[in-house]
């Protein structure tokens, strides 16, 4: 048996493709002092805002820091890819920064490159190098830079192995004292040999790198994982706690989480037993959000044969969790994100689908099980075109990123900027 592939009908290089971009405006600190609760929670309006990606551009990205809202993309001429980001200030974005390029990158709709500043102000790179397209191998590269942009440190590897195999779904965070940390999934494992019954899986791994960005970990988290979703990372006040999709030997794929505890990570616990079988990887991944020890986690999986959208909450950084909360009404393709706003209740944002339409959608649930009507962003293709949409809140405003076709009369599939701004009560 060969290499482990991830889904290779699923990825596949994107020609053209361009971001959308939306903000919302959320009075969240008021919600714990006279906002409507979930039931009356509702989208007050709907206008058009710019957006800094350029043409060819795809695979949106958002981060939050103190110095506001990132947003990258990869951009494509030629052969060339390009990784760029801006930062939404109160002026509008600023103008786009290259931190990478290439001509010999892995690209999917599904495995995103990203840049992120950290606490400390560094900006940092991830982005997948080919190795082998055969065998749908590639390396997770990365850079940093301690001048906004100016210049950037020479890439490097947080993997070590030397396989050909698929290293990718980045997620990056901080660590105490200035520290940087990265999980991914890791193939390096996944070629099958008779003779060792414990090879053929996929692994979730995690490396550490200290304030002057030397390595000082690379482990492993959970041995066996499924192959190609997402993962997601959030600092709470008990360490850092990472979500993905667990894989069991029966091919049971529901969501795991683990916590970075004293320096080790905690044994992968379920969220909610979905008991969900299936002997492919869905390509959808959770999103975690947290503030202090209060956790969200949002996650898509299937029910009777249909796709559904699911939400969770958490008191004590991940350990338990409440009943899992249905998201979407009628049937959903996943995509979810999540923000955990100031009074511990949540914004969820999901792709439904129903009635042959696919959109955008997102409402404000609470611990209890309240939740608001769903609220319709935007209408969006349920292929690949549109990615995987992004939401991050800053202060009363969430940000939102998408991509989308630019004509529905395009036979080359051209996509086109679409931008918004939905204001909400």
């Amino acid at each position: 048996m060969g290499p482990m592939v991830c889904c290779a009908h699923l990825t596949m290089p994107i020609q053209k493709t361009v971001i959308a971009l939306a903000a919302a405006a959320v009075a969240a600190t008021a919600l714990s002092c006279g906002t409507p609760d979930p039931a009356e929670w509702k989208i007050a309006s709907l206008q058009e805002m710019e957006s800094p990606a350029g043409a060819n551009s795809s695979e949106p990205q958002l981060s939050i820091s103190n110095r506001g809202v990132l947003m990258s993309w990869i951009e494509r001429v030629g052969t060339t890819t390009s990784l760029k980001f801006a930062e939404r200030t109160a002026t509008g974005w600023t103008q786009p920064v290259t931190a990478a390029s290439g001509a010999d990158w892995f690209l999917s709709y599904a495995d995103v490159p990203s840049v992120q500043r950290m606490s400390n102000g560094t900006l940092v790179a991830q982005w997948l190098e080919n190795t082998d397209a055969q065998l749908e191998a590639y390396n997770l590269r990365m850079s940093y830079s301690k001048d906004d942009g100016k210049t950037w440190a020479a890439s490097f590897l947080p993997h070590n192995d030397g396989t050909k195999s698929q290293h990718g779904f980045a997620s990056i965070f901080d660590l105490p004292n200035n520290g940087l940390g990265v999980v991914w999934l890791d193939g390096r494992n996944s070629a099958f040999d008779f003779d060792k019954p414990d090879t053929g899986t996929m692994e979730l791994r995690y490396a550490s790198f200290d304030s002057s960005m030397k390595q000082t970990a690379d482990i492993e988290i959970d041995h066996r994982v499924c192959e190609c979703c997402q993962t997601t990372a959030a600092v709470t006040a008990d360490g850092v706690l990472t979500a993905f999709r667990d894989l069991t030997p029966e091919s049971v794929r529901d969501i795991g989480v683990s916590r970075l505890d004293g320096g080790k990570w905690t044994p992968t616990t379920i969220v909610a037993a979905d008991k969900w079988q299936i002997d492919f990887c869905p390509v959808n991944g959770p999103v975690l959000g947290a503030r202090g020890r209060d956790v969200a986690i949002a996650w898509f999986t299937v029910k009777n044969d249909l796709g559904q959208a699911y939400a969770a909450f958490s008191s004590d950084a991940g350990r338990t969790w409440t009943a899992p909360q249905r998201l979407d009404d009628a049937g959903s393709l996943g995509r979810v994100d999540i923000e955990l706003l100031d009074d511990g209740t949540a914004i969820a944002s999901w792709v439904e689908y129903a009635g042959g339409k696919t959109d955008l959608r997102l409402r404000r649930i609470d611990r209890t099980g309240a939740r608001s009507p769903g609220q319709n962003i935007v209408g969006i293709s349920g292929g690949r075109a549109s990615g995987f949409p992004r939401m991050v809140r800053q202060d009363d405003e969430l940000i939102f990123a998408w991509s989308e076709s630019a004509s529905a009369n395009d036979e080359a599939g051209a996509l086109k900027v679409s931008t918004a701004v939905v204001g909400l009560p």
